[in-house]
């Protein structure tokens, strides 16, 4: 029976770690977990038995790590891993068993806050996805993502190569973000939107631990949920990894999520068959628990989800070049800056959502869409609008979007709705529908409803549901057609109770040739609100717009204790309108494209020094208190980093022009511990600390012990940072650890990784726990600075 088909049937059991299993193995045959299906596969298949004898469902192929960027032969890696699952099944003579094709991270950030690019990333997951198909994959399950890029890529590559159900899983921190700063409304409207089968947590974290982020799950999704937790947190006892959940308690929480409504469970670091035999056994009478469909309206970036629901939604307009002749210069210039600037505007002044259309006569429309969408995402974390009439262009920006986004638009006529639902059914997104088809826009309410309807029901045939649509009555112009404006407002209220679609508008268009314009545009905003409008189309820095959608929030009780009004308002305090960014606000904001040139032009007034005391430092320190307290997450913290590299270049270019060379503040050793090749988390080391000014020696992934050593005796290094993703390699980390104290007791250890913790860090013998990227460098700080 397909997984899909089985889901909703029973509570399914997958199985536990088998890194945990593999590792007193490969710590006296190192090697790869993944190479041992070919030189060990009986260890495998004995260790597959193990599970299965447990009573789990499910077992995951060895392949967490099989990819081209590790392996020439991965082929035969993921044939012989199938193949392995396949022999124990069969030798146990059981029924009704899946073989998952076990993906995890390829190791790598994506661009912009890595190297890798997206349709690099792709790649790599497509070859192993064809092989696992090949090899005879019951389903894939992608497991231990901390980027929703990275997921995107993921998912992509295998409904577009092969016909597998899919399965994914992401890790999160205890604070229930993801590493780039995904939340598991974030995540869950990607992955759905996407389509996967069933999604949820896995890694990182124990059952104690994951039970908060659980709940915000029941609470958004809509489709099967999976939790795979670790047996606790990590600890070393004689030498060897060990958790601090034992069966029978990891069984007690698996029971609770069970009867609370998750429909797949299983282990991940530090479960054994043990874990998983009790599991089943309190678990298997368990009924899965109906999933009810939220109904709710969510777009998204990578980090932030916005709900659409009775409170409206401010959509920024600036980012389109209509009557706006310094846009259009500046798209045909290229300007990217120009954009960002008014991305970041819209932001500051409360937009919730930024429209982006660059549609102009004779551009590339398509590569420029890309390359706009792209920017504003590595600077600005708001979820974005696709606008745009062509549909390769809404294909290309939604295929390199990093969330769930609005897309403007379609209307009711049938030929465009047949060219943009399959483009929005395939990547996901909440699709504006304009109520007019090829007789026009309609003159009364009924008529758009009418409209409306049409778009609805014919997007249902695509398998697009209506809480993914959202209506546009269209605002026509007052002087023109004046008893056209109020039955715009009755259509929005008809659209809400006859169909429970929401609702959107562009405001503005109400009073074009009419003095006093914004005497119109906010009376008739007014009007449309109370109408029941969801999502309006407006420019933030009207101050007029923006008190009356203020006004009526108190009055509508979407602001309890009109407390966002009272700050706002209180004193009457003026905001005033920014015409220029400062280098330290550039910082900040992530404005890497400017801050060379500001530099430069701060240079000829102040001193070097000066720069960097009065906007360099503070502007790092105060991202860095943002990303302590979580008001910004890893991008955003990567390009104010970035940025700040930038006006660095330009001291450095300064005073080589003067002759001076500019001395590091000392030089750090970083290295991903033999065994290991990921490197996402030693790359985000490594930028953040030459940003502060270190000299950084990289010595890469799956490094040697040897090459470590060496490099600690040649440079007379005070401080090495170390990292390891994999229980398995942890023991590497420990082993690196011994050999650098036996040649140096003056440099000092800095390690970090998921499987890591503070206590687990301790005991292996390093000096710091760098829990992210930036605790590592005040420690480094702390090394040079104050010599601890």
């Amino acid at each position: 029976m397909n997984l899909k088909h089985k889901l909703g049937t029973k509570i399914l059991f997958f199985d536990g770690a088998m890194g945990s299993m593999l590792q007193g193995y490969i710590a006296e045959h190192p090697q790869l977990p993944e190479q041992i299906n070919l030189t060990n596969p009986a260890l495998i298949t004995d260790i597959h038995k193990q599970y299965l004898s447990a009573g789990c469902d499910i077992i995951t192929a060895n392949t967490f790590g099989a990819y081209c960027t590790k392996f020439d032969n991965v082929e035969d890696i993921i044939a012989a891993a199938i193949k392995n699952a396949r022999v124990a099944i069969d030798e146990l003579g059981l029924q009704d068993k899946y073989v998952a094709l076990d993906m995890g991270s390829v190791g790598k950030l994506l661009k912009p806050l890595g190297e890798l690019a997206f349709d690099e990333c792709y790649d790599i997951f497509k070859r192993s996805l064809i092989a696992g198909e090949k090899s005879g994959a019951d389903f894939v399950l992608f497991e231990t993502l901390s980027d929703t890029y990275e997921a995107k890529a993921a998912i992509l590559a295998a409904k577009e190569n092969t016909n597998l159900p899919i399965v994914c899983t992401m890790t999160f921190e205890e604070t229930g973000q993801a590493l780039t700063g995904a939340d598991c409304l974030t995540m869950v409207a990607l992955l759905e939107g996407l389509g996967v089968d069933a999604l949820g947590i896995n890694c990182g974290l124990g059952p104690k631990q994951i039970k908060t982020i659980f709940q915000d799950l029941i609470q958004y999704a809509s489709i099967p949920i999976l939790l795979q937790p670790n047996a606790g947190l990590p600890r070393m006892v004689d030498g060897k990894t060990t958790y601090d959940c034992d069966a029978t308690e990891f069984s007690d929480y698996m029971l609770e999520f069970a009867t609370s409504g998750a429909w797949l469970l299983g282990g991940c670091c530090g479960t054994t068959p043990t874990h998983i035999e009790k599991m089943v056994a309190r678990c298997q009478e368990v009924a899965p628990v109906p999933i009810v469909d939220k109904g709710l309206t969510v777009v998204s970036s990578y980090a932030k989800a916005v709900i659409l629901s009775k409170k409206p939604v401010v959509i920024g307009e600036r980012i389109n070049p209509t009557g706006k002749k310094k846009f259009k210069e500046a798209l045909i210039n290229r300007d990217m800056n120009y954009i960002l600037n008014e991305a970041i505007s819209q932001k500051d002044k409360g937009a919730h959502i930024l429209d982006v259309n660059v549609g102009l006569p004779d551009i590339d429309e398509e590569q420029l869409m890309v390359e706009a969408v792209e920017a504003i995402q590595a600077t600005v974390d708001l979820p974005l609008q696709i606008d745009s009439g062509t549909p390769a262009v809404i294909e290309a920006a939604l295929r390199r979007y990093n969330g769930k986004p609005m897309v403007n638009s379609v209307n009711g006529k049938l030929e465009v709705m047949e060219k943009i639902f399959p483009i929005v059914k395939k990547y996901g997104g909440v699709v504006v529908g304009l109520t007019l088809d090829k007789s026009g826009i309609p003159k009364t309410a009924e008529g758009r409803l009418a409209i409306a309807k049409t778009i609805v029901d014919t997007a249902k045939q695509y398998g697009i549901d209506k809480k993914d649509i959202i209506i546009d009555t269209l605002t026509l112009t007052v002087s023109a057609e004046q008893e056209i404006a109020l039955e715009t407002v009755r259509a929005l209220s008809l659209v809400r109770d006859v169909l429970g679609v929401k609702t959107i508008l562009g405001v503005s268009n109400i009073s074009f040739g009419l003095p006093n314009r914004p005497l119109i545009n906010t009376t008739f905003f007014a009007l449309a609100l109370h109408a029941g409008l969801n999502a309006c189309i407006v420019n933030p820095s009207s101050t007029q717009m923006m008190d009356t959608i203020h006004a009526y929030n108190v009055l509508a009780c979407h602001d309890e204790a009109a407390a966002h009004y009272i700050q706002l308002y209180a004193g009457e305090t003026i905001v005033k309108e920014t015409t220029k960014l400062d280098l330290k606000e550039m910082i900040v904001k992530g404005m890497k494209g400017n801050s060379y040139d500001e530099t430069v032009g701060l240079l000829k007034q102040q001193e070097p020094l000066t720069v960097v005391s009065d906007y360099i430092v503070p502007a790092l320190d105060a991202v860095g208190a943002a990303y302590e307290s979580k008001k910004v997450f890893l991008p955003q913290l990567i390009m104010s980093a970035e940025t700040a590299k930038n006006s660095f270049r330009a001291i450095e270019d300064h005073l080589a022009r003067m002759g001076v060379k500019q001395e590091k503040v000392g030089t750090v050793a970083i290295a991903t511990v033999e065994g290991d090749i990921h490197d996402i988390g030693k790359n985000i080391v490594k930028a953040l600390l030459e940003n502060y000014g270190f000299e950084v020696m990289d010595l890469g992934k799956d490094v040697p012990i040897a090459t470590i050593v060496d490099a600690v005796q040649t440079h007379q290094l005070k401080l090495v940072g170390l990292s390891a993703l994999m229980t398995t390699t942890v023991v590497n980390m420990e082993k690196t650890i011994q050999a650098i104290r036996s040649v140096s007791k003056d440099c000092k250890v800095m390690v970090g990784g998921a499987v890591l913790n503070e206590t687990y860090a301790k005991t292996i013998g390093a000096d710091f726990y760098g829990k992210d990227a930036l605790a590592s460098v005040s420690y480094a700080q702390k090394v040079f600075v104050k010599g601890i």
